[in-house]
Formats: C-alpha cells, structure tokens, sequence
C-alpha cells in the first residue's frame, strides 16, 4: 500500500481502469484519516460518476466503507430481531418516523442509522432534529440501551459508524456526484451492514421529485443493492 499514489489511482479510474481491493481499501483509509484531501476525493467521486463501476469493485466499496469503522455487536437474544428499513428518498419520505416505531411495537428492534438530505430535499434526520433537544447523535453504548429499553432509535452516523460515508456523503452533494449507482449502492448498505441486521427493507422510490425519474433507473439501483 506504501507503493499506491492517490493522484495514480484517479487517472486510473478516471480512464476507466478497474481498481484493485487493495486499491480500493487504500482509498478508504485515505478518505478516513484525511489523507486524501478534499479536491482528491472530489475528483475520484467525479471519476467514478463517469466510469462506472464493476460489481467487484462496488463489493469491494461497500466492504470497506462499513469496515472503516465500528460493526455493531449486539446481545445473542436479539439475533433474529434486528431488521431495518431504508428509503432511498424523495419529497415525503417519512416512513421511517412511522416505521420505526410499529416495529419496536411489534417486538423487533430497529437500530435505524438513518442519513441528512441529499439535494433538494430534507433526510430523516434533518426532519426529526427540527424537534428542540432531540439529539442524533448517540455512541454504540447508548444505541443498545436505547433499544434494550424502547426498541428502536433513529440515529445519525457516529464518528465510529461509517466514517468514511459522512465524508464521501457530504462531498457527493457538494460535486453533483449523487447519483452514481455504485456510490448510491456503497453508502446505503456499508450503514446498514455495520448495523448487523437480520432482515432489511430496501424502499426505492421513482418519479419526479425522486434521485431517479424513471422505473428503469429505479429496477436497476434495486437489483444492485
């Protein structure tokens, strides 16, 4: 890894070539101790917008991304209760406030890592700090008593939690690299596989006021999650 270089792997990738896994974790760990700086990572997310990225390599992203932090570890009584539910988002996505909730009701528990608005529109967690005192902000420790006790939480990203997607996250927004199917694919289920789930629901919306306009797109970014 001391060989690999951050500007040789954006001309890589920029000229469609398919990076490694050793590559691929160098990124990673690249974006999480901020040895890659800000421009740089702007222009891989740019890179990989326009080339696209093959299954390994998305695997390969999605690994690394949950791994750059802590996997939650939870009670062997719990095993076959942790489930979650994620929507990829859009002008009145507020099933999860609902959602959440029922679950816990019915004896599931729900560690919902839930993330902020993308674009044009407001995430959960935007909605739910509009709410004076509530904070989304727990450590691992909190999370497992607040589910010992009511079952669910929704919750932002800790800095232990996927740290490498808080900073590719904020940058994809600010690059107009949303809407890269395996940068979409990475930041969704690198949360939710450090949440150690038994069953997740994956809600893809289409339409106007969604990241994607057409059923097609949205078929396609399903099939891959």
């Amino acid at each position: 890894a001391a060989m690999l270089s951050i500007p040789d792997l954006i001309r890589k990738k920029r000229d469609g070539g398919q990076l490694t896994d050793e590559e691929i974790s160098f990124i990673i760990e690249s974006v999480t101790t901020k040895r890659m700086q800000d421009c740089q990572i702007g222009a891989m997310l740019m890179a990989i917008w326009q080339r696209g990225m093959v299954a390994a390599e998305i695997q390969s992203l999605t690994r690394e991304m949950m791994l750059s932090g802590e996997v939650m570890r939870w009670p062997d009584e719990w095993k076959r209760l942790m489930v979650d539910k994620h929507s990829t988002g859009g002008v009145g996505d507020k099933v999860s406030l609902v959602l959440a909730p029922a679950l816990a009701a019915c004896g599931c528990k729900v560690p919902m890592i839930s993330g902020r608005g993308l674009a044009h529109t407001g995430g959960t967690l935007d909605k739910l700090e509009s709410i004076p005192g509530f904070n989304i902000q727990q450590s691992a420790e909190q999370i497992r008593s607040i589910l010992a006790s009511v079952g669910c939480c929704i919750v932002g990203q800790t800095k232990m939690l996927v740290p490498a997607d808080r900073v590719l996250y904020a940058l994809r927004d600010a690059t107009s690299t949303v809407d890269s199917l395996p940068l979409i694919t990475g930041s969704i289920i690198s949360k939710k596989g450090a949440e150690s789930l038994s069953a997740l629901v994956l809600d893809v919306k289409f339409g106007r006021a969604a990241l994607y306009k057409d059923l097609e797109s949205a078929k396609q970014l399903a099939q891959l999650l």
